[in-house]
């Protein structure tokens, strides 16, 4: 599988592009910013982009979708908890005191994400997990020993839950009942940092031990 991550916008949101070597299908998680960067990798792979997921809403993982969309033809995924804050992109620019000239309204959502859906790339699968707490429509993606956590996990960390639509005990319950259950081994991609592991965290983190 090809997967080539990139740390975007000004706070250096993970975005990641992942693709089947063979058919060059591809999905993007987390188009934040610096479309002409994910753009670039796009092309220069060759790769036929079928979906954009996003993790949440966010204005720091969505910037970029619009263009990515317009560069690529993909659908736009997102869960309808979090339309709310897709939908008022620019208004969250402002809420945090951004300069919010030259970004867009974002275009249509395309489909949305679902608990427990597939979302197939080549020979490859990715299993949409919803885990709430960060944002109500928060969700991770985990595939072949792998997963992207988006802002509800951190390496010795976790999503701050004082944004509208946060909640700590949601937040708790998805990272004990759904992240904590995968496998020990499962490297965790976070929204923003370095990577980890579940055995890690699961024993190191200190808002959420395991």
């Amino acid at each position: 599988m090809i997967h080539e991550a990139v740390a975007v916008g000004p706070l250096a949101c993970n975005c990641h592009v992942l693709a089947d070597e063979s058919t060059r299908e591809a999905v993007i998680i987390d188009p934040g910013d610096d479309a002409e960067r994910i753009l670039e990798r796009v092309r220069k792979r060759g790769l036929k982009v079928l979906q954009l997921l996003h993790t949440h809403c966010h204005f720091d993982h969505m910037t970029a979708t619009r263009a990515v969309k317009e560069g690529t033809g993909a659908e736009i995924l997102i869960h309808k908890s979090d339309k709310a804050y897709y939908d008022g992109l620019v208004k969250w620019y402002e809420r945090f005191g951004m300069d919010a000239r030259g970004v867009r309204e974002p275009l249509p959502v395309g489909r949305f994400l679902e608990d427990g859906q597939k979302i197939r790339f080549g020979k490859h699968e990715l299993e949409v997990i919803h885990t709430p707490g960060h944002t109500e429509g928060s969700c991770s993606f985990h595939l072949e020993g792998i997963v992207f956590s988006g802002d509800t996990l951190f390496r010795r960390s976790i999503g701050r839950t004082d944004f509208p639509g946060g909640s700590a005990a949601e937040e708790e319950a998805s990272i004990r009942t759904k992240l904590y259950r995968l496998d020990p081994e499962t490297v965790v991609y976070p929204g923003h940092g370095a990577e980890t592991t579940i055995a890690e965290e699961r024993a190191e983190n200190p808002f959420v031990p395991g």
